[in-house]
């Protein structure tokens, strides 16, 4: 059932960008021949990216609980939520799972884009699902040492950028002159081996590697300044929640199954993730897992944007109560 495939619209989007309810899911009339009316299977296409995090979707595909509510998932793989934007609005997925910034410009840019659940947050203590790391020797040792440094993000502009400077003006370093570069995630170890960049900030399983090299984590910015934040979430567009709310109501009644499920079957989790990532089995077992949730904690995502609207990075916060739509 688990297939990965590579879009090519999505990988050229790639090239050219990045009042909350507690209602359940939409009452309205299902077109004719949707899914769950009639039992037919539904194929949909869900970007995510290829990391850690996206072991529980792979893993509840594998056992079954999609095709339990008639939708045959194809995976997509993303560099980021703001790259699967495109392919959301031209039809060619359905939707996508990724880091709250792509969702938050698009509403800024009223596209029509929602959030319709949460998918993965950040852990409120321990060990974190991503953080900063610099290489041996590099004499990094905490959040004001980025200060005047190269640092990589996945996407400019950002959660990443947007937590790490924040831990870096708490920590008394200027978060003004951190000079941050985009890389993706997999690319971020050799990049560090390079010295192309002083520092980055990575998922596991590439934290978890730099750090087995005797690198050093810096900080978890996530938990150093919002924990608990949302990783990622699972977003769709306005046009499909009214045009097809049965799709809707039925992928969200399959993901918020999936997530309740994965957050009790760690070990299928670990064993898709080490499938997929193409990892050994033990590396798998060392990653440190996200909360998998699917209920958006909304005032942590408004903290969010009001730290990017303090960095400039966003010229004002979006409007939730249009692009929080929860299912």
């Amino acid at each position: 059932m688990k297939r990965l495939s590579r879009l090519a619209l999505l990988a050229a989007a790639a090239l050219a960008l990045s009042a909350c309810t507690d209602s359940a899911a939409p009452t309205a009339a299902a077109p004719s021949g949707s899914g769950s009316a009639t039992g037919e299977v539904r194929q949909v296409r869900v970007a995510a990216l290829p990391i850690a995090e996206t072991g529980a979707l792979w893993a509840a595909i594998d056992a079954g609980i999609f095709t339990k509510h008639n939708l045959d998932v194809e995976v997509v793989p993303a560099q980021g939520g703001a790259q699967a934007i495109p392919a959301l609005l031209s039809g060619d997925i359905q939707f996508a799972i990724g880091q709250p910034f792509g969702p938050f410009r698009a509403d800024l840019q009223n596209l029509g884009i929602v959030m319709i659940g949460d998918y993965a947050d950040s852990n409120t203590e321990g060990p974190d699902v991503n953080a900063v790391v610099a290489p041996a020797g590099s004499g990094i040792t905490g959040p004001a040492d980025l200060a005047g440094k190269r640092v990589s993000v996945n996407s400019l502009g950002a959660a990443g950028d947007v937590t790490i400077m924040k831990a870096v003006q708490d920590a008394g370093g200027d978060p003004a002159s951190i000079q941050f570069v985009e890389v993706a995630f997999p690319d971020a170890p050799a990049q560090l081996d390079a010295g192309s960049i002083d520092a980055a900030w990575v998922p596991d399983p590439f934290m978890s590697k730099v750090i087995a090299a005797g690198g050093t984590k810096v900080v978890s910015p996530y938990q150093a300044t919002i924990p608990g934040l949302p990783v990622l979430t699972n977003i769709t567009t306005q046009k499909t929640l009214d045009q097809d709310p049965q799709l809707v109501a039925d992928y969200s009644a399959a993901m918020e199954e999936a997530l309740t499920w994965a957050a009790d079957n760690e070990p299928a989790v670990r064993d898709a993730i080490a499938t997929n990532l193409k990892i050994p089995a033990d590396a798998a077992a060392g990653i440190t897992l996200p909360t998998f949730r699917w209920q958006l904690d909304t005032q942590n995502l408004q903290k969010l944007a009001d730290t990017a609207v303090e960095f400039t990075v966003l010229d004002k916060a979006p409007d939730f109560d249009r692009l929080v739509k929860q299912q």
